[in-house]
C-alpha cells in the first residue's frame, strides 16, 4: 500500500488532519487499533475555542456543531460562597466559545470520512513505524491475523499520550517535561438539566467542582477527588451530596439529580514533549502534550497543532518547499506552552493542594479576589480561555 501521509490514530486530531489534507486533494490513510464503537465510547472535554471551531467549518464538519453546539459568552467562578461572571464576550472583543462534546466531533469527522470515500483502518494492531528519519517512511501493522505495509512521505503521530508514536523515538532525541497532580476529577454525565447555562468553577475547601453540560438535557458534573480513589467509592449519592455543598446558594438550589449514565476518574498531569518532528514523522495532540482539563485546553491544543501540521503540509505539496514543516515543532510548541501554563494556572487558583496549607490556601483566596477585581486579570483570563491565536 502506498500513500503520501500515514495519520496513527482515528481521534479527533488524526480525522481533522485527514479531513483537511483530503479537502486538499492529499491523500492520507488513517490507522486505529481500536474499533469505531470504542473511540466514541470515550467521554472527553466539549468546551471549542472559535479557532476550532474555524477549523472544523474549513474541514467541511461543522454544520452539526452550529444547529446544535451551545454558544457560551461567559462562564462563572464560584468561591467564598458567591459567583462571580466572566464575560468571555466583552472581555476578549466578542469571541465565545462554543459546547459540544469532543464524542459528537470525532462521530462528525467519522462521517465526512466515510462520506468521502475515504481509508481507516481500524483494529489495526501490533502498529510499528520504520524508517521514520528518511525520505521513505513506512507503517507496518497485523489486521485480521495478517501483517501489512505502507510506505508514505510523513507519518502523522495522532495516537495520544499512550499510543506508539512517541514511543518510536528514541529517549536519546526526546525530552519530556511532566507534573503529575495530587488529585484527580470524578466525572458524571447525567440526563437531567444543567445547573446553569454556563459553566461554574468552583474553588471550595472541600476541592474544586465543576458545573458543565452537553446539551439541555444532558449534564456533565465533576468534583476532586483523591488521586488513589476508585469509581466504586462513589456512589452517586455520595457524588451528589458532594457537588451540592461545593455549590454556591443558588446554584445548589437549582441542581436536578439523577442516576449517572457514565462515572469516571481521570487522573490530571501536565506534560510535554519536546520537540514535535523526529525526520518524517510529526506529533499532534496528546502524543505530544497533555494539559489537565481545567480550563479546556486539551481538544483545542490538538485542533491548533493540526492547523499548523495541515497547512505545512499543504505547502510542501503545493509549492515543494519544506520551509513550514521545518517550522511545525517550533511554531506548535510556542502555543503548547502558553496553554500549558494557562491550564496550570487555572488549575493552581481552583483546587485544594494538600501540601500547600493555610499559606497556601489565603494566597488562593487572595488571587481569587484580585482575578474578579481586576478588569485587567479578567481581561487575560478571557483571551486565554476563548483560545489565543493560532
Amino acid at each position: 500500500m502506498r500513500t503520501k501521509v500515514a495519520i496513527i490514530g482515528a481521534g479527533p486530531s488524526g480525522l481533522l488532519l485527514g479531513q483537511l489534507l483530503a479537502r486538499a486533494g492529499i491523500d492520507n490513510i488513517v490507522l486505529e487499533r481500536r474499533t469505531p464503537d470504542y473511540v466514541l465510547s470515550r467521554i472527553r472535554a466539549g468546551v471549542l475555542e472559535q479557532g476550532m471551531v474555524d477549523l472544523l467549518d474549513e474541514a467541511g464538519v461543522g454544520a452539526r456543531l452550529h444547529r446544535e453546539g451551545l454558544v457560551h459568552e461567559g462562564f462563572a467562578l464560584s468561591f467564598g460562597g458567591a459567583g462571580h461572571r466572566i464575560d468571555l464576550k466583552r472581555l476578549s472583543g466578542g469571541k465565545v466559545v462554543t459546547v459540544y462534546g469532543q464524542t459528537e466531533v470525532t462521530k462528525d469527522l467519522m462521517e465526512a470520512r466515510a462520506a468521502a470515500g475515504l481509508t481507516t483502518i481500524y483494529e489495526a494492531e501490533s502498529v510499528t513505524l520504520i524508517d521514520w528519519e528518511t525520505s521513505s517512511p513506512r507503517v507496518r501493522w497485523v489486521k485480521d491475523g495478517l501483517a501489512q505495509e505502507l510506505t508514505c512521505d510523513f507519518i502523522a503521530g495522532c495516537d495520544g499520550f499512550h499510543g506508539v508514536s512517541r514511543a518510536t523515538v528514541p529517549s536519546t532525541a526526546i525530552r519530556n517535561f511532566e507534573r503529575v497532580y495530587p488529585f484527580g476529577w470524578l466525572g458524571i454525565l447525567s440526563e437531567t438539566p444543567p445547573v446553569d447555562h454556563e459553566l461554574i468553577y468552583v474553588n471550595h475547601p472541600d476541592g474544586f467542582a465543576l458545573c458543565s453540560m452537553r446539551n439541555p438535557m444532558l449534564s456533565r458534573y465533576y468534583v476532586q477527588c483523591r488521586f488513589d480513589d476508585k469509581v466504586d467509592d462513589w456512589s452517586d449519592e455520595r457524588f451528589w451530596d458532594a457537588l451540592k455543598s461545593r455549590l454556591h446558594g443558588e446554584a445548589a438550589e437549582r441542581l436536578v439529580t439523577g442516576p449517572s449514565i457514565e462515572k469516571s476518574i481521570a487522573p490530571l498531569r501536565s506534560f510535554v514533549a519536546e520537540p514535535m518532528r523526529f525526520g518524517n514523522l510529526f506529533l499532534a495532540g496528546d502524543a505530544a502534550h497533555i494539559v489537565p482539563p481545567t480550563g479546556a485546553k486539551g481538544l483545542n491544543l490538538a485542533a491548533s497543532d493540526v492547523r499548523y501540521l495541515s497547512s505545512a503540509l499543504i505547502e510542501h505539496y503545493d509549492t515543494g518547499s519544506a520551509a513550514a514543516l521545518d517550522r511545525y515543532s517550533e511554531q506548535a510548541l510556542a502555543r503548547v506552552w502558553k496553554a500549558e501554563r494557562f491550564s496550570w494556572w487555572m488549575t493552581s487558583i481552583l483546587h485544594r493542594f494538600p501540601e500547600t496549607g493555610g499559606f497556601g490556601q489565603r494566597i488562593q483566596q487572595a488571587e481569587l479576589d484580585y482575578l474578579v477585581g481586576s478588569e485587567a486579570a479578567m481581561t487575560a483570563l478571557a483571551e486565554n480561555y476563548v483560545g489565543l491565536p493560532y
